[in-house]
């Protein structure tokens, strides 16, 4: 796991939004894992700038998106498959048909997880997931004592979830209360995770990721099992990592070849 630290959250959208660059120049097919959330809007920002001002082109590449609200209807702005059309799919080249979403209305859900999982591995697997993490250290919608190797799936959110996401709700009465999400074990599949966070709200879970036990009460840290974690931090999320001084001390020595 390598933890880079940055000044503010639009440095933590540069280096982020730079390895997703990188990767889709190198592999213009690429299969990118979209979150959704405050965390990933500064990384869509910057992929959309390149697109317009450097010419970066998604055309070949397709994504799938983490989770979906349950019960929310088509075309709902707060549902998360609007969020990718208008944050990332409408600012690039990507072919919306190559963006694809778990299906929170299916009748059969549990037959629509299991179809998703199919599409995942059909695509040939995530070549770079973008994450977020939530404040109480969920990855995805997998809330603390999800099965670290669970697949995708139907989860009740929290009530600090359904909280913290009030925000972008007319009231917290119109938040769902279950989603479907990509599990812990979906995630861990894909080939590089680079996960973003800002603020000093999330300190507490970025030190339960980076320096924390491997529990399921803080999911993301299952991420030190994973052989390509970056985690993208500004100083306000890493103001309690024991050893921040460290972290920034790799980072701005690191050879030039190495990359993320």
């Amino acid at each position: 796991m390598e933890v880079v630290i940055l000044r503010d959250a639009r440095d933590v959208g540069r280096v982020a939004a730079g390895a997703i660059a990188r990767l889709v120049r190198s592999t213009p097919d690429a299969v990118l894992g979209l979150a959704t959330g405050s965390s990933p809007l500064p990384v869509y920002d910057e992929l959309a700038r390149l697109h317009a001002q450097e010419g970066l082109d998604f055309s070949r590449a397709s994504g799938f998106a983490l989770d979906e609200y349950v019960g929310l209807p088509e075309g709902h702005p707060q549902s998360y498959r609007e969020v990718i059309r208008r944050e990332f799919t409408d600012r690039v080249d990507i072919e919306p048909s190559r963006v694809h979403s778990p299906d929170g209305s299916a009748e059969d859900i549990e037959g629509a997880c299991a179809a998703y999982e199919e599409a995942i591995a059909a695509a040939g697997g995530v070549d770079l997931q973008i994450l977020g993490i939530g404040s109480d250290g969920h990855i995805g919608f997998n809330e603390p004592g999800s099965s670290l190797a669970s697949r995708t799936r139907i989860k009740t959110l929290t009530e600090q979830t359904r909280r913290d996401n009030a925000r972008f709700f007319p009231s917290i009465a119109e938040v769902p209360h279950h989603v479907v999400t990509q599990g812990v074990g979906t995630i861990m599949d894909a080939r590089h995770v680079v996960l973003v966070a800002t603020g000093a709200r999330k300190a507490e879970a970025v030190h339960g990721l980076v320096e924390g036990p491997v529990t399921a009460m803080c999911v993301a840290s299952v991420l030190q099992f994973h052989p390509h974690t970056t985690v993208i931090v500004d100083s306000a999320a890493a103001s309690v990592l024991r050893l921040a001084d460290y972290y920034r001390h790799v980072y701005e020595n690191k050879p030039p070849w190495q990359g993320l």
